[in-house]
């Protein structure tokens, strides 16, 4: 047996945050070394962080992460460490993997596949090493190997895949399989998005199988830059088999998973792949390094394969932890003393709601109420507080601002839910500001405002009436204030900017309308872990979605002003994520909605692409949202579109062509 202890640490991190992210790693240094680990695996980037955007351009960025990489060094005496940085060379920038051994640097792979598609831009700072082979960096006066290398320690070879390397076809594994390579670390910053674990998982367990290797993964935690959230989770896979999960979507500022793994048994599995090979002659590529690892005695070792426990499965679970530890973090690291929301009584306003009181809840219960508060130090108010619901009290503030189009049921929605949660609650009769605005318009134009002339004007009105007061309560408490637009009101501009579109985070912009009804309707009877239920969403989930901006005769709906939200959110998915053509999301209507007739179809696919083009300027307007689907609309971030646009008439033209 070659017994050896490997770990996976997972950290939350800050860009530019030098001594914070420096603390970090070494916490997860040190929590490796308790444990017993000998080769630990930290993230990509995260000593510098890895969302630092256009700093990657400042040289500050690279020298303060050289003195900090100096910094970690006496840190790692006795183990194998890896950390990830941005390093200068040749006045060129690569994102690199930095080998430390026994408190000295070994050398720097640099990162051969950059992530330049969906939210990430990595082409634009960094430079890709498309070469074999390597070149040398001097630092302290030594000179340092950095390129296409791999490292033998003691007498195990250890390569690199950096994140995306390993989401590629021709991935780096094959080469390093080709050198008889035992170890493969994965430093990445792999962002959460639904579903997403699933590929992830394929990709360690096939290239632990089809290299004949331990694979060790690790991943940055939390809302690093504000709009990604990374979802942590190391792993540990060997020959094809899971050895170690950690835990997902935690509040810990680090942690380390780990396992004991035979080297042995990967060098067989190799031996009876027989497959082409290459004999390791060429030293050149290849960094020795006098280095032995602790001898393990047998009997520590228990082969078994592990499973992916902590890794929510169910979307709306998955959708919970990731909104309440984005919020969470966004909220600290801003160091905003808590939130305000406009509560109008409707989905978006409560999911809201309910997802700022669920992470005070789940924060206490996984850090303990001195550990919760003390993430929050910054924030006064709380800190003698002693439940859940005096913290959420301070933390929590909603707003009812009523007008004379607002009814008994959204009022009463918005108070129960209110109570449920024990936010600080405020009921604001606005209507009378309203009216002085509108009589202010009539009396300058010379004729009154009526519904029949001018009803998108007195809507907005009522919409946009409601921001200053509620930015003057965010203001009052030093608060983050949320936006409460989501996905499909983005995709066809069914918001108001400076209105309901106010905020300093648009926390569910991500996230459709349909999807946070069903999620509402699961928090009200199933709720998180089958237990952490909201009874008072029944106010809210009883009524169908209305602006309450037009007077109550009009019965106004928000879907008999659109569409239904389930086919407007199918039109979106093949126009905007499978970018089809008009006259095919009509077609793919026609087969999934044959109850419908086949003109009111075509006016909804016209409606959606002409509002589509029309409202681009308000999605740029947006407030920062979270990631939380591969199919994004944020143009900040994943969907870019014009402004300015012909707007698909000749495509719409054709739909009337069609039978």
């Amino acid at each position: 047996m070659k017994l050896i202890k490997v770990g996976a640490g997972i950290v939350n991190q800050t860009p530019l945050d030098w001594e914070g992210n420096f603390q970090r790693l070494v916490g997860a240094i040190e929590q490796a070394r308790t444990q017993g680990v000998s080769l630990l695996c930290l993230p990509e980037l995260c000593i510098s962080g890895y969302g630092c955007e256009d700093a990657f351009f400042a040289p500050n960025t690279f020298s303060q992460s050289l003195k900090y990489l100096l910094a970690l060094r006496p840190y790692t005496r006795g183990m194998v460490v890896s950390v990830g940085l941005p390093l200068l060379v040749q006045n060129k920038a690569f994102n690199c993997a930095c080998l430390l051994v026994d408190g000295e640097i070994a050398g720097f792979v640099a990162k051969k596949f950059l992530a330049g598609n969906g939210i990430h831009y990595e082409p634009r700072w960094f430079t890709p090493w498309t070469q074999e082979g390597y070149t040398t960096v001097r630092i302290e006066g030594k000179d340092y190997k950095v390129g296409d290398i791999y490292f033998r320690v003691d007498d195990v070879k250890i390569g690199f895949e950096i994140c995306e390397d390993a989401w590629v076809a021709n991935r780096p594994g094959r080469q390093l399989y080709l050198h008889g390579i035992d170890v493969i670390l994965n430093p990445s910053a792999s962002h959460f998005a639904f579903g997403k674990l699933e590929v992830r998982k394929r990709f360690i367990l096939d290239g632990s199988r089809a290299f004949g290797v331990t694979y060790v993964y690790s991943n940055l935690l939390g809302n690093e830059a504000g709009r990604v959230i990374y979802d942590g989770g190391g792993i540990i896979a060997c020959n094809g088999q899971l050895v170690a999960a950690g835990e997902r979507l935690s509040f810990d500022d680090y942690n380390v998973t780990s396992a004991v793994v035979d080297i042995e048994l990967s060098r067989l599995a190799q031996v009876q792949m027989q497959t082409q090979f290459a004999i390791d002659k060429d030293f050149g590529h290849v960094v020795e390094v006098d280095f032995h690892f602790p001898n393990i005695h047998p009997e520590a070792w228990h082969p078994q394969e592990a499973d992916w426990e902590h890794s929510p499965f169910l979307k709306e679970e998955e959708f919970a932890r990731a909104m309440m530890l984005g919020l969470f973090d966004y909220m600290r690291k801003s160091r905003s003393r808590g939130f305000v929301i406009s509560l109008s009584g409707g989905a978006d306003s409560s999911a809201i709601s309910v997802l700022c009181r669920m992470l005070i809840d789940e924060g206490i219960r996984r850090l303990g109420m001195e550990g919760f508060k003390q993430k929050l130090a910054y924030f006064k108010e709380i800190q003698d507080c002693k439940s859940a619901d005096e913290i959420a009290q301070k933390m929590i503030t909603v707003a009812y601002q009523a007008t004379r189009n607002s009814s008994e049921t959204t009022r009463r929605a918005a108070e129960e839910l209110a109570k449920a949660i024990h936010a600080e609650y405020h009921h604001l009769d606005i209507d009378a500001i309203i009216q002085q605005y509108i009589a202010l318009i009539s009396e300058s134009i010379g004729r009154p405002l009526t519904w029949e002339k001018d009803d998108l004007t007195l809507q907005n009105i009522q919409a946009r009436g409601r921001a200053p007061s509620i930015w003057m309560l965010a203001n009052l408490k030093n608060a983050l204030l949320l936006s409460t637009s989501n996905r499909s009101e983005a995709a066809v501009g069914y918001a108001t900017m400076d209105g309901d579109t106010a905020g300093g985070l648009s926390p569910i912009a991500g996230i459709d309308k349909a999807y946070l009804r069903r999620w509402l309707r699961w928090m009200e009877t199933e709720g998180l872990g089958g237990h952490y239920r909201i009874p008072a969403l029944r106010y809210v989930n009883e009524q169908q979605p209305t602006a309450e901006l037009r007077p109550p005769d009009s019965k106004q709906t928000d879907e008999a002003d659109l569409m239904p939200y389930e086919i407007l959110d199918d039109i979106e998915e093949a126009a905007i994520r499978d970018k089809r053509a008009p006259v095919d999301c009509y077609l793919l209507l026609r087969q999934k909605y044959p109850q419908y007739e086949a003109d009111t179809l075509k006016a909804w696919v016209k409606k959606f692409f002409r509002l589509w083009c029309r409202n681009q300027w308000k999605r740029e307007r947006y407030a920062p949202s979270f990631h939380l689907d591969d199919a994004n609309l944020d143009p900040k971030t994943w969907c870019r579109f014009p402004i300015l646009s012909g707007g698909f008439e000749e495509e719409l033209r054709a739909l009337d062509e069609i039978t």
